[in-house]
């Protein structure tokens, strides 16, 4: 059986960077998950939140991993579980892939001069339920150090009716939500940018961008250029191979994310500009709908069977912690299932 494991060479390669996503070699075809799930002892100063930032974790990621830890006071000697194993998210693997039910970002550095690929992984905050991110596939048609931002005038209207209200422009600083480096996608109105609130990464609280910790934004602008792919999907549920296993990895259904828009590189002035949305949403499919669309696509080139029973367990815990639920079979014709 093949393990993915964390590349030494790279984190020696970027360790000027502070950083602290979890890097991992590109598995070759056919196998698809990387990482290993571990555990750390909570310090008498640490929170959840802290620990998380530390292991490149957001918030929903350490959260459901660690039910029954207290998020604020987990106590000095309490075992937190890090929930550092992934399934990687199904189609092309290029570019950004951002999946919206994990509150994870997937980056694909290409391979160069006959080294080895590598995949880069990153919490990220979405939009909540009334600014929700959209998915699809778009790219970066932008990049900027020390974004101003220009709110639109929905989210001042919000902010004066909180008591709370925006200039028309928000200069660089410690007081702009956009932190200190910002990418635009090729979708009016949506950023993937750093964030003034780190504690908020790995939550549902943007307006529709996608935030990141301040430090991951700032090693992926070193990276990523103009015109990488953005590729957005809502996949709760993840299904893969490992060696002779089948992996599936579960998270809370996402309600409502809508599709992308068309837009044109003319309609996008401003960071963050002020366009309306046409309000389109698709009803999410129930997970074991999922499992078994999931399925379907990891076994169209290799026969492999299920554990129901396994499956309905996973899908009730919902934690995001990737656990086998099948293995492969010799026979094609075999069932796909068994009891």
């Amino acid at each position: 059986m093949i393990h993915c494991r964390l590349i030494i060479v790279a984190v020696i390669l970027f360790s000027a960077s502070p950083s602290r996503s979890e890097v991992y070699e590109l598995p070759p075809k056919g196998f698809d998950v990387v990482g290993a799930v571990s555990t750390v002892t909570a310090r008498y100063e640490d929170t959840l939140v802290d620990i998380a930032r530390r292991h490149g974790l957001g918030y929903q990621d350490i959260v459901r991993a660690n039910p029954d830890v207290n998020i604020w006071l987990p106590g000095e000697g309490t075992e937190v579980i890090l929930p550092t194993r992934f399934v990687l998210p199904p189609g092309p693997r290029e570019g950004l892939v951002l999946n919206l039910a994990e509150y994870r970002m997937y980056y694909y550095l290409p391979s160069r001069d006959g080294a080895p690929a590598y995949v880069y992984s990153y919490p990220i905050s979405i939009g909540r339920m009334d600014w929700e991110t959209p998915i699809g596939e778009t790219k970066i048609v932008a990049m900027a150090e020390n974004p101003a931002w220009y709110p639109p005038q929905s989210v001042r209207d919000e902010h004066a009716a909180d008591g709370d209200p925006l200039p028309r422009i928000v200069p660089p600083g410690p007081a702009n939500p956009l932190g200190s480096r910002a990418m635009r996608l090729a979708l009016p109105g949506y950023l993937i940018h750093s964030t003034n609130r780190p504690a908020g990464v790995g939550m549902r609280v943007s307006h529709g961008c996608i935030r990141m910790f301040p430090e991951d934004i700032e090693f992926l602008f070193q990276h990523v250029r103009v015109n990488t792919v953005v590729r957005i999907i809502n996949a709760p549920v993840k299904i893969g191979w490992d060696g002779e296993s089948l992996v599936a990895e579960v998270h809370p259904v996402l309600e409502s994310p809508q599709p992308l828009v068309d837009a044109s590189l003319q309609q996008i002035e401003k960071l963050d500009a002020d366009v309306e949305l046409p309000e389109v949403s698709e009803p999410s499919k129930e997970p074991l709908t999922q499992v078994t669309e999931q399925f379907i696509a990891v076994t169209a080139e290799r026969p492999g069977q299920l554990d129901w029973q396994l499956v309905e367990t996973l899908v009730e815990r919902s934690d995001g912690i990737p656990e086998a639920v099948g293995v492969s079979i010799k026979n094609a014709a075999t069932s796909a299932a068994f009891e």
